[in-house]
């Protein structure tokens, strides 16, 4: 059934029965492309009867869908035209992860965050009706973008506006993990509402054509079924306060419910909101079982610890090293927005549920609560991706640095993070924390630097940022680290010894100057490695005595040239007026980082051992001593 579908107008075609075989046709491509390439599974198994019941009744790119997140799209993307390539997910020079304007005019709006899509959706339907292009706009989020404030800013306008939006809930009850919060117990009280509405519709009909006054009757009918609504439809009646016709909570897997909803909404001139209930995971017995851990998929590697470590990542040493820190001291607290499981918390979480907050997708409110406890003694610990901090700077700076409040934020996922793409590289974090009074930023090179980083953290009494890589590698839980062990704030450290010529780098960039290292003494240079393990503040002592020795500077960023570290280096020589030591800046251009896998990624970007050695010794050898 799936190879006859080129196109989103071709389900118009075919009934509910082939329908339902169609749903179980993209599923089963879903699931084999996502176990081979990685990706997300549970998100995008659940919304395929919603996806397709979208597509048969409206008629994209003329009514324009546009997605929260986007990762519930896959089966978006599989209908509406990218079947044959849908193998490439995630592959460098492949499909998106996530819905982009670039790759499909089905795609309304490019998306990875959560909370997007109703802003974005009034956008484009005020854009429609002040051009006269006719269509409609519907915003399909999950109940987890729900969550996001930025969604009730744009319910609250759209109230205003009148513009006749139309939002699809998939309220699977989670976003990563399971959904928490006053909003995520208020949608379980919904209840199924589609009877009342057909018995309004009918009644109305019924009513007006064969009963004297019928129609007075009728709108009495009306006020009774909305006062039983105020005593049992307590969600329809939250929607409506906002201006929206509700209807749900519909079957999310029941193709002829979802048909008779869509149909009936598509007509009405005036804000609708559907309330549909999915179940993450959908179709697929590992993921109905525990939709959390099928969330995202890896791509399976061959690679093995080493004898007497494990394989671990910086989220599970993160919440090992937390869980350690919690038993020292009972002041420290751990609050995430939903992402207990995403960034290693769930075993703290279990450990000490009094100590940890999960906020729901509200980043801005997570760094302002935060704050809030620092006021009181308290030191929390701000676990958030690094992609997903941009959300709150204002809080940052306004909340926590301009109040000097001792909060730790440890930044998962900062630099290139490979296929997720360009909503989720953690390339900008350096640049627009830099400049902030009263920040210490970090980044550690291992497993060990990080766990000393955070000691250094909780113990400081700063605003104070720790940037840790999507990465694994062999670890040994103990870490041969003391409980009270530290590191002093600002110092820097040489791996290497050498003259002439320095290589300054910072976290995950360290292995890469080591292994360049290697190859340029093979050619007769003798560099030294620099650990700048703090961007701010620096090691001033290190950079004088680096200055006096050395004539030639290289920066590797773990993010984008402008601001990074290397910009750090150039304010130094031009404040110290060192004018004899010559500046290499190498790292991301001024663009965004595609998709893709993360060797091929910084292939592209030049910033493999490979790439970088021969920029280097054309740098070297053949006098390109300009500032780059």
């Amino acid at each position: 059934m799936l190879e006859k579908i080129d196109g989103p107008d071709d389900l118009k075609l075919l009934s509910l029965e082939d329908l339902e075989c169609l749903c179980r046709e993209i599923r089963e491509l879903i699931v084999k492309t996502v176990l081979e390439n990685g990706g997300h599974l549970a998100a995008p198994l659940g919304a395929v009867e919603l996806i397709v019941a979208l597509h048969r009744a409206f008629s994209s790119p003329k009514d324009a869908i546009v997605f929260d997140v986007g990762h519930q799209a896959y089966a978006h993307k599989i209908l509406t035209g990218r079947r044959g390539i849908f193998p490439t997910l995630r592959r460098h020079g492949g499909l998106a992860p996530f819905p982009t304007r670039e790759e499909s005019i089905h795609d309304a709006f490019g998306v990875g965050h959560a909370g997007t899509a109703i802003s974005a959706s009034l956008g484009i339907l005020a854009a429609k009706k002040r051009i006269g292009q006719e269509g409609r706009v519907i915003a399909v989020l999950g109940d987890g973008g729900l969550t996001a404030g930025m969604s009730f800013e744009a319910l609250n306008q759209e109230e205003a506006l009148k513009q006749g939006l139309i939002v699809v809930l998939n309220d699977n009850a989670m976003s990563i993990s399971k959904n928490v919060g006053a909003l995520a117990s208020f949608l379980s009280k919904a209840l199924v509402s589609r009877p009342l509405l057909r018995i309004e519709s009918e009644l109305k009909g019924i009513l007006k054509k064969n009963i004297p006054f019928g129609e007075p009757l009728y709108y009495l009918g009306k006020g009774i079924k909305e006062g039983m609504a105020s005593g049992y439809l307590d969600v329809g009646l939250f929607f409506q306060s906002l201006g929206f016709q509700y209807v749900g909570p519909l079957d999310g897997h029941d193709l002829s419910e979802l048909a008779w909803a869509f149909e009936r909404t598509k007509d009405l001139r005036k804000p609708v909101l559907v309330h549909v209930r999915t179940k993450k995971g959908k179709g697929f017995a590992p993921s109905e079982s525990d939709p959390c851990a099928y969330h995202g998929v890896g791509i399976k590697t061959e690679e093995k610890p080493s004898p007497n470590a494990q394989r671990c990542s910086y989220s599970k040493v993160f919440g090992q090293a937390m869980i350690r820190l919690a038993e020292q001291d009972d002041r420290v607290l751990a609050v995430t927005a939903a992402m207990p499981d995403g960034t290693g918390l769930r075993e703290y979480f279990t450990r000490f549920p009094d100590r940890a907050f999960d906020v729901g997708i509200c980043e801005q409110h997570a760094v302002t609560f935060a704050a809030g406890l620092a006021t009181q003694g308290l030191k929390p610990v701000v676990a958030i991706y690094s992609t997903f901090l941009q959300r709150a700077y204002d809080q940052v700076i306004h909340d926590v640095c301009l109040q000097n409040l001792p909060v730790t934020f440890v930044m998962d996922r900062a630099g290139i993070v490979g296929e997720d793409g360009q909503t989720h590289h953690g390339t900008f974090d350096i640049a627009y924390l830099r400049p902030i009074p009263n920040v210490v930023l970090a980044a550690p090179k291992d497993f060990r630097e990080f766990v000393l980083l955070l000691n250094t953290a909780v113990s400081s009494g700063k605003p104070f940022f720790i940037r840790i890589p999507k990465a694994t590698a062999d670890y040994s839980p103990n870490g041969g680290i003391a409980k009270e062990e530290t590191l002093q704030v600002g110092s820097w450290e040489v791996l290497t010894k050498g003259e002439g010529l320095v290589l300054f780098g910072t976290g995950r960039t360290i292995a890469t100057l080591l292994c360049l290292a290697r190859g340029l003494r093979e050619k007769g240079f003798t560099p030294i490695v620099v650990n700048a393990r703090f961007l701010k503040p620096f090691d001033g002592e290190c950079l004088k005595w680096l200055s006096n020795l050395t004539n030639a500077w290289v920066s590797l960023e773990d993010g984008v040239r402008i601001g990074g570290l290397g910009s750090l280096l150039a304010e130094y020589l031009a404040d110290s007026g060192k004018r004899s030591v010559r500046l290499l800046r190498l790292g991301i251009e001024d663009a965004f980082v595609p998709h893709g896998e993360l060797e091929s990624l910084e292939k592209e970007c030049g910033m493999d051992a490979a790439s970088l050695e021969r920029r280097l010794l054309g740098w070297l050898e053949g006098g390109e001593w300009a500032e780059a």
